[in-house]
């Protein structure tokens, strides 16, 4: 039999503190992570559960310049609708830390000086790009300039976002810094580096031989691939005044690099929520499994990098596991928080408001355990219709509502099982152990899915006995019946709970019953007769098409502005001399009447008062932008000397000048305030 660790260090990876987190965040990391700890609470299981925002870094001091704000205010900011989203969403956190803290500060100072102490890092000096203006070195993305590969004028020191590629700021042309706008100059700095290249037989042998098992097929191989490449060397300070001062003197103006700064926030935010030494345990103790809740983006910081730091400091267990997801897509498309493609978590609470655990179903039961995975609100709607509402509802509401119509809401007493209430039972049995057994393996879509089978089967059993027919022939029988399916319901509270923790409080609400303890959740006898139920009330309610698709055009929306932000203004005409512009004559008039023009969709017939003795009759086809109404009394350009043209029937004296958007929305070109009707435009 397997000796189970004495106790575990369950860590989620810190969110950036720069903006909200989303459905990928959720769906990837903190929700698996979640379902595992409260597995392993209800296995009273000694855990710790483990998160934090990440607060160092460039990224945040871009955001605060564009802001107009300080670093400080921004992580504060998004420190607080981060930490309100997960709490909403039932992500039981013990603690939810902060790197920005005082004993975070410490934590990494104090890890740094122990490696630099013990000459674990070597000193390089290198040319990095330099702001004269702003007098202070540049990060990578604090420098914008020429891609080499698509001619985006503004592409980052370390990506052009345009078309995707890697870069260093070496390879832009005409690199121009972010703080001044003038060109850096290269100038010597000197920093430290952790040498990988040295770890990396152990990290081999440790690995690829000691994880080959155990390991998710997507985290060894990526793991493998780094190595199977070759480690180097890697920077552990930088020049930046945001981030923990490096604690050795002459780094005055440098930073530990957020890469390694942000890891140790685990071990910061475990002493900030243990007193004294009673961390030390959860880190330093060979009985401790420490398991890492990841995306795909970060396994090589904590497969291959982190270890590395635990490794040359001496005193730290390693990662048992680190069972990494993949990403999640939405609606066909990456998710891209710079392209606001994203559901956000706390625009989500919003939107459905008790509804958080229809989403940790849906995000559980489409969850990139293994590969990308793409969340859709069609699907999203049927899973809450079809799955929550069809069969897990309407399985309890049917077991207690017909309690409380037969037998006024007291648990029937069972007179005899038969064969089919034995099976049942039996089945019931084995939920606990087949659930747990998946979780153990960090498989939580299959999990999910053997756990809405014990609904399933809830539901097949009262269809086959039919109840609310039996009653008329045997109440005894019936009794019997609803006896079984209240049992089932009552293994829900339990095993349900680490899945949907609000639902599975709802249901022990209905049912007058605390979970137990996740051994016992198969018992056929968690509900005695004449045990007293509440009065029924549902789980879950239908999403209507309106509502998803409210959600779909959203997300349409934000498809349209990114094309019109990304637009780019059509080539320039052939010049013209002036003499040629002097024969336009460009006025500006009212509209006095306008009406639709008989048989067509996009024409409107236009009178317009010019000044002169008569008005004009302009026929424009602006009807699909304007109403006729909604234009009288407009002030409007005028080319004036265009040749008469009929249209329809009716003789046009002139066009309307109109601005035409990316999209093809028209506007009216006005002055900006108003001038008598034929006052030419100059």
């Amino acid at each position: 039999m397997q000796t189970l660790p004495q106790r575990y260090t369950v860590t989620a990876a810190l969110p950036y503190a720069n903006g909200p987190v989303h459905i990928g965040h959720l769906a990837g990391v903190y929700l698996p992570a979640d379902i595992y700890v409260r597995y392993l609470r209800a296995q009273q299981r000694d855990v710790k559960f483990i998160c934090g925002s990440d607060e160092h870094g460039v990224p945040i001091t871009i955001r605060a310049q564009k802001e107009g704000v300080t670093p400080q205010q921004v992580v504060d900011k998004y420190h607080a609708i981060i930490k309100d989203s997960f709490q909403e969403f039932g992500v039981s956190f013990d603690i939810y830390s902060r790197t920005s803290s005082e004993t975070h500060a410490e934590t990494a100072s104090g890890f740094f000086r122990k490696l630099y102490d013990d000459n674990k890092f070597i000193e390089q000096v290198s040319e990095q790009y330099y702001d004269e203006k702003a007098g202070q070195f540049l990060a990578d993305r604090y420098i914008v300039g020429t891609c080499p590969h698509c001619g985006n004028e503004n592409a980052y020191g370390d990506q052009c976002e345009k078309c995707g590629s890697s870069l260093s700021p070496s390879e832009l042309i005409n690199p121009r810094s972010m703080l001044s706008g003038n060109q850096p100059v290269l100038r010597e700095t000197k920093h430290w580096y952790l040498p990988l290249d040295q770890y990396e037989p152990w990290l081999r042998e440790w690995i690829v031989e000691g994880h080959k098992q155990d390991w998710k097929t997507n985290v060894y191989g990526q793991c493998k691939s780094w190595l199977d490449q070759g480690l180097h060397p890697r920077a552990v300070t930088r020049d930046l005044d945001w981030g923990v001062p490096v604690p050795v003197a002459g780094a005055e103006g440098k930073v530990l690099y957020v890469w390694f700064d942000a890891p140790i926030g685990y071990i910061s935010a475990t002493k900030d929520l243990l007193p004294g030494d009673a961390w030390k345990p959860y880190w330093q103790d060979a009985g401790t499994k420490l398991v890492h809740f990841i995306g795909k983006d970060n396994i090589v910081f904590h497969c291959i990098i982190f270890p590395a730091m635990l490794k040359a400091h001496g005193d730290y267990i390693l990662p048992d596991n680190v069972p990494a997801n993949e990403f999640l897509n939405l609606e066909g498309d990456k998710i891209s928080t710079s392209r606001n493609w994203a559901v956000w978590l706390h625009e989500y609470l919003q939107d459905f408001p008790g509804k958080a655990d229809v989403l940790r179903y849906v995000l559980c039961a489409n969850a990139p355990e293994t590969k990308d995975n793409d969340f859709t609100w069609k699907d999203f709607q049927a899973r809450n219709n079809n799955e929550l509402v069809a069969n897990l509802g309407n399985f309890v509401n049917r077991a207690v509502v017909l309690t409380h119509k037969f037998f006024e809401g007291k648990v029937p007493e069972a007179v005899g099982f038969t064969t089919e209430d034995e099976d049942v039972l039996r089945q019931l049995a084995e939920f606990p152990q087949r659930v747990g057994d998946l979780i153990e393996a960090y498989r939580f879509r299959d999990a999910l899915n053997e756990l809405m089978n014990l609904t399933r089967l809830g539901n097949k059993y009262l269809a086959d006995m039919e109840p609310w027919k039996l009653i008329k022939t045997n109440q005894a029988r019936t009794g019997t019946v609803l006896h079984v399916a209240l049992q089932l319901a009552a293994g829900l509270v339990t095993l349900l709970e680490p899945f949907l923790p609000a639902s599975a409080e709802k249901l022990g609400q209905m049912l007058n019953l605390e979970k137990s303890n996740w051994q016992q959740a198969g018992r056929p006898d968690a509900l005695p007769a004449g045990h007293q139920l509440q009065p029924a009330a549902l789980l879950f309610d239908k999403i209507e098409d309106a509502t998803v698709e409210a959600q779909v055009q959203k997300l349409l929306d934000t498809k349209k502005a990114n094309e019109l932000a990304a637009a780019v203004a059509a080539p320039a005409k052939a010049d013209i001399s002036f003499e040629q512009f002097q024969q336009m004559d460009l006025r500006i008039g009212t509209i006095t009447a306008a009406e639709k023009v008989a048989k067509t969709k996009k024409l409107l017939k236009l009178t317009v008062d010019l000044g002169l003795p008569e008005p004009r009759t302009i026929v424009s086809g602006i009807a699909e932008h304007f109403l006729p109404e909604a234009l009288i009394g407009q002030q409007v350009q005028v080319l004036l000397n265009l040749a008469p043209r009929e249209i329809k029937g009716i003789q046009s004296q002139g066009m309307l000048l109109m601005a035409e958007n990316a999209d093809g929305v028209l506007s009216l070109m006005q002055p900006s305030s108003a001038v008598l009707p034929g006052s030419g435009v100059a």
